[in-house]
């Protein structure tokens, strides 16, 4: 039970946290929403999509006015084929591999946020079209290019745990379920590895032996992982931070999001990580307070 002392600190992060959403709500390109209200003006795509999770817990109309110009405008800008773009505005800012699935999901949560079963229904067939061309072996697990979800310092290859997550989050709110069962199925066959989390991403013969906490929290939250899989992860994940906390690797009590960190001389090391990607700092490691949340609402899913 939450004392009367954290339920006021919970309210108060809850109410500090619609403000930000707010003061975002309209910003200097096109009045699209601002990606950080004292950072980047621009309307990145991936960041105002996750904002929706946030947004469909308000129950605020003026937030909901804004997710929705969100939605509406990348139904105007996704190309031809239904691939949606980096930046709201922008149609020639391409090549993300999880921008897509993160709009479908998006669209998915706004629907059941209005009751609009209907809403942006010919964008919404385009990027499901485009989806299921970005599955090689055509079972609906879908690939990516290294470097291209929101780890942009991060070489994730072929399948990622990531992308497929959301993309599982996404065809079961828009109520394709079967399709959904079969990725979920397609996840726990390629990903699986002898620890008892699921990699941060496969292909064929190869995979990586790293821990994607944000991966695997979606794949909590979403049900791709059973709940015997779900308490395997966190177990792992609670005794790997002791021990990194142990060997003077973690200073608070907070998972990383990616672990073990890559060091130089490692396989998996590459030349740029000299500069953007140290052990322990930004994808390679790095706490990052919103993979956080996701991790605190896999807890309560579990």
């Amino acid at each position: 039970m939450l004392t009367a002392k954290q339920f006021e600190e919970i309210n108060a992060a809850k109410l500090a946290a619609e403000g930000v959403l707010l003061n975002n709500s309209s910003g200097p390109f096109h009045h699209l929403p601002r990606t950080a209200g004292w950072g980047y003006p621009e309307p990145y795509t991936r960041d105002l999509l996750f904002s929706i999770l946030g947004i469909a817990s308000t129950h605020n109309m003026q937030l909901y006015d804004s997710i929705k110009s969100v939605l509406k405008g990348l139904a105007i800008t996704q190309t031809v084929h239904g691939h949606i773009p980096s930046i709201v505005y922008d149609p020639n800012n391409l090549g993300a591999s999880d921008t897509t699935p993160l709009f479908l999901m998006a669209v998915g949560i706004y629907r059941k946020m209005t009751g609009n079963t209907n809403f942006l229904g010919r964008a919404v067939n385009k990027s499901l079209r485009w989806m299921t061309y970005q599955s090689p072996t055509d079972d609906g697990v879908v690939a990516q290019q290294p470097t291209s979800d929101w780890r942009d310092e991060q070489w994730v290859l072929g399948y990622g745990l990531y992308v497929n997550a959301i993309y599982h989050n996404a065809l079961q709110l828009l109520g394709y379920q079967e399709r959904a069962d079969r990725l979920a199925n397609g996840v726990n066959i390629l990903f699986a590895n002898e620890d008892q989390y699921y990699a941060l991403w496969t292909y064929k013969l190869y995979h990586s032996g790293k821990f994607d906490l944000l991966g695997n929290s979606l794949a909590i939250l979403s049900g791709i992982a059973s709940s015997q899989k779900a308490d395997a992860i966190i177990d792992w994940v609670e005794s790997s931070c002791k021990s990194m906390q142990k060997e003077g690797q973690l200073a608070i009590d907070l998972p990383p999001n990616f672990f073990p960190f890559i060091y130089p001389g490692d396989r998996e090391w590459h030349e740029r990580y000299n500069q953007y990607n140290q052990p322990g700092d930004y994808h390679n490691g790095g706490i990052w307070p919103f993979v956080c949340g996701f991790y605190i609402a896999a807890l309560v899913k579990a």
